[in-house]
């Protein structure tokens, strides 16, 4: 794998993201209520929840595909009206370009903001480089892996500098050993690009090994949100407030 060095992505600042007094969801079908969540610039912050509890809902939210039914949803202190291109969303399906090859899904993005094509060539080589693809560049998505592909979605994402990546149970169909990959992979990733992450996931060990902060939902509201011990190390588990901590997002989720 390269160095950040090698992948040109301007100096940017995460995005800030705010929910005040939100009730969201669909005006048949609202699911949570009076939200308050402020996400701070650069900051990965991950959802947990039963099934159905609004995660996913909350997500899309912030990234402009759902308005709110009430309240307040905003980026950097202005109201956020949309999808933009500074917010990209991940999903648990990779929904990469079938008949495009890696090497070009992840030079989308790039292609969209209008970089000449050796530019996008060269950064979307080291992308996946940078993800362990770059062997794999020429391959169409159903010639590789589904955390192959997984990786090439993150880098399709990254390629674009956005400044908020919302994550939506990306490896929840992976095996616990590409799972555990796939999480040290996006904390090597983002390293340095300045991103805010929201990662919805139903898996409570994965949102304490990756999130700065743990945000809990359940019976249609955001019940509380909690600062996660750090460093961030696998061979923590065993860390006395990292299992209190644990202890208490399970009993929080009635689990």
């Amino acid at each position: 794998m390269t160095s950040s060095s090698d992948v040109r992505s301007p100096a940017r600042t995460g995005a800030a993201l705010a929910l005040r007094g939100a009730t969201l969801g669909r005006p048949d079908a609202p699911v949570l209520d009076g939200v308050d969540l402020v996400v701070t610039p650069g900051e990965i912050l991950t959802l947990v929840g039963p099934s159905g509890c609004g995660k996913s809902t909350l997500l899309r939210t912030l990234a402009g595909l759902l308005s709110p039914l009430a309240g307040e949803v905003g980026q950097d202190g202005r109201p956020l009206t949309g999808p933009a291109a500074d917010r990209a969303l991940i999903f648990q399906e990779d929904a990469l370009l079938p008949w495009r090859t890696l090497r070009a899904n992840v030079e989308l993005p790039l292609a969209i903001k209008g970089l000449p094509r050796a530019e996008r060539r060269r950064q979307a080589a080291a992308w996946l480089e940078r993800v362990g693809l770059a062997e794999h560049a020429r391959h169409l998505p159903h010639r590789v892996s589904g955390g192959q592909r997984q990786r090439a979605q993150l880098a399709r994402a990254l390629a674009g500098a956005p400044r908020a990546v919302l994550m939506d149970e990306p490896f929840g169909a992976l095996d616990a050993q590409t799972r555990a990959g796939m999480q040290d992979l996006l904390v090597e990733v983002l390293r340095g690009t300045g991103a805010t992450v929201v990662f919805v996931t139903h898996d409570v060990d994965e949102a304490l090994f990756l999130g700065d902060r743990v945000a809990l939902i359940g019976s249609g509201r955001l019940t509380a949100v909690r600062d996660v011990p750090r460093p961030r190390d696998r061979s923590a588990h065993d860390d006395p407030a990292r299992l209190a901590l644990r202890r208490d997002v399970l009993s929080s989720l009635g689990t």
